[in-house]
């Protein structure tokens, strides 16, 4: 079978800049170095790229978790850019047919199932999809985007005036435009590049399947760290429309913080979150399935997983009292009636279920570390 053309400028782009990277760099800081004003620049163009991505291209087109004024948008647009990962229109497309194929060696653009290397860059370096790369109908929603239609338009001239022109700017006004130009300009875009293309490739391979086992999708914190909060990629693949990947407070997920911090100041709305009872349902499944798979293996197995079965059920039961009883206090509140509602029996039910489910969760944790 005959391999997809290579894509030549693909290859030149990402081989000059990783060897000037890793060989430029490092010789400009041991024969001259770097003073911290330039690291600091490099540091936040490095913030810049990579929020616009995860904030901008990620979560708010590719998968509408939230709605941006046309301000924020615009910054995300001119940040996508820079990142020089594609425009905004065919990267949304190919996320969206990611996320629909996942793992589909044969639709998937970045499949993991085809191995680090391919799901990391090698995808990028051949023509394997030329036949959809052309195809925008999965983006219809975001060709009626003004912002998103002029980036997609002179994507190549934004590329060129922010890769170049921002470094070079600021060399000059700096006084040091070699050192800008390998920091701000060549460092920083390859490492935008890698962190970004770690969610293709480690995301799918290093880390835990907390809340799903059907796509190679894990949530892992040291790629959270790297990635702006996109290494909770477990949970982002089965609750995608969540403007959340890391949902617990001490998640770091800075995309998450800038979203929600956003809203304060009216420039994002509408943000959407996955019911709480839906995220603790989908965590105890994956917690069963994984004490089966290790239940297999010892002596009278299935009276073990007989009794697992029943905490398990016993769990998800009050799962469900406990989030719907919640529903209610909630809704009562909003409805004025807080003062008589905090005598009511529905608060003392809230709080019975509370302590009920608790219990269980603790019964149903010590239940399954005995098989640990």
């Amino acid at each position: 079978m005959t391999k997809p053309r290579l894509l030549w400028l693909n290859i030149i782009v990402f081989s000059l800049t990783f060897l000037i990277a890793v060989i430029a760099v490092p010789y400009r800081a041991l024969t001259h170095g770097f003073d911290s004003f330039e690291i600091i620049v490099a540091l936040l163009c490095f913030c810049y790229c990579g929020m616009s991505i995860t904030s901008g291209y990620h979560r708010l087109w590719s998968h509408k978790t939230y709605q941006a004024h046309p301000l924020l948008r615009f910054i995300f647009a001119i940040g996508g850019a820079f990142a020089l990962q594609n425009s905004i229109l065919h990267w949304c497309s190919d996320h969206r047919v990611h996320h629909k194929h996942v793992d589909n060696n044969d639709i998937d653009p970045y499949s993991a199932k085809r191995g680090f290397w391919y799901s990391h860059i090698g995808w990028m370096l051949r023509d394997y999809h030329d036949v959809s790369y052309s195809n925008y109908d999965n983006v219809r929603d975001l060709q009626k985007d003004k912002i998103v239609m002029w980036q997609h338009k002179h994507y190549l001239l934004l590329t060129i005036l922010t890769n170049f022109g921002i470094p070079i700017a600021i060399g000059l006004l700096h006084g040091d435009l070699i050192s800008c130009i390998l920091l701000i300009g060549v460092l920083r875009l390859v490492l935008s590049h890698h962190t970004t293309f770690f969610i293709n490739s480690l995301a799918h391979i290093w880390g835990k399947q907390t809340f799903t086992e059907k796509n190679t999708a894990r949530d892992n914190g040291l790629l959270a760290f790297l990635t702006f909060g996109e290494g909770y990629h477990n949970f982002h693949h089965i609750f995608e429309n969540d403007y959340r990947n890391g949902i617990r407070w001490w998640h770091f997920d800075p995309t998450k913080w800038l979203i929600k911090g956003c809203s304060y100041l009216n420039l994002t709305y509408k943000l959407r979150k996955t019911p709480e009872q839906k995220i603790a349902i989908a965590k105890a499944r994956m917690e069963l399935i994984n004490s089966q798979k290790k239940i297999q293996f010892i002596e009278n197995g299935e009276e073990l997983l007989g009794k697992l079965q029943h905490e398990y059920e016993l769990l998800i039961e009050h799962i469900t009292l406990y989030y719907e009883t919640k529903k209610q206090l909630l809704s009562a509140k909003s409805d004025q009636l807080s003062q008589d509602v905090e005598r009511s029996a529905l608060v003392q039910r809230y709080n019975d279920l509370k302590a009920n489910l608790h219990q269980h969760t603790k019964n149903w944790n010590s239940l399954r570390s005995q098989y640990a």
